[in-house]
């Protein structure tokens, strides 16, 4: 949670190949724009004019906290860590994601494992050509879950054959920024994702206390938070 009388950061992540021309663009930068509206600071990452390469699975992130990788993940997810509140947006693309923004979730295996997210909120929107928008809304909801955030509800629409409908999500996605803020700040609680959250990250305690020989960064990060006593 953000400073008292400091603003809160929102970050938008966009994962679109269509630029300017999105509409997926179009409502997260309406939901920036209600966060905007409540006060918060925003910044947006199209994920499409970055080099981020796929996870390997070499383990190295749990054991030493940082990637074999060279490329521009590192600087993004600084951005995501430093940020109080986290918008993803992404297309329909065969009832899923576009490679890209799967590409970064991949990459974040030592964050879930470190529910690096803890106190961060977030939300998701999502356009599709006909149906299942709401499906892809609720998987990126469930990948801020899985990174220890709060998911404060998302916006997807189906275009086709409907012309008005963004329009009409805009609005909802305004009003969807500003229910982020107002998580941020602490007016809105969460109890059930409270403790989902308190339970996974329990499980993962045990998950790092269990490998903390061979996953020593993790097992260092859970001591630092105060999530496990190394004296026992």
């Amino acid at each position: 949670m953000p400073q008292t009388g400091k603003a809160p950061t929102v970050l938008g992540l966009i994962a679109s190949p269509r630029g300017k021309e999105s509409s997926t663009l179009r409502l997260v930068e309406a939901v920036l724009e209600g966060a905007r509206g409540e006060g918060a600071k925003t910044d947006l990452v199209d994920i499409y004019s970055l080099r981020i390469g796929y996870c390997t699975a070499c383990g190295t992130c749990y054991a030493t906290g940082e990637c074999t990788l060279a490329d521009d993940f590192p600087e993004l997810f600084e951005k995501m860590m430093g940020a109080d509140g986290i918008v993803l947006g992404a297309p329909n693309y065969i009832d899923s994601i576009p490679a890209p923004m799967k590409a970064v979730f991949d990459r974040m295996a030592d964050a879930i494992h470190c529910r690096m997210f803890t106190g961060k909120f977030g939300c998701s929107v999502c356009t599709a050509g006909g149906s299942n928008h709401d499906r892809i809304v609720e998987y990126m909801n469930h990948v801020l879950n899985a990174l220890g955030a709060i998911a404060v509800g998302g916006v997807g629409i189906a275009i086709a054959g409907d012309p008005s409908a963004l329009g009409r999500a805009g609005k909802d996605a305004r009003n969807l920024g500003k229910t982020l803020v107002q998580a941020i700040r602490g007016e809105i609680s969460y109890p059930d994702q409270e403790e989902m959250l308190r339970q996974r990250r329990d499980y993962f305690r045990q998950l790092v206390l269990w490998n903390k020989d061979r996953w020593p960064h993790e097992y260092d990060w859970y001591v630092r938070m105060g999530w496990i006593d190394p004296g026992k």
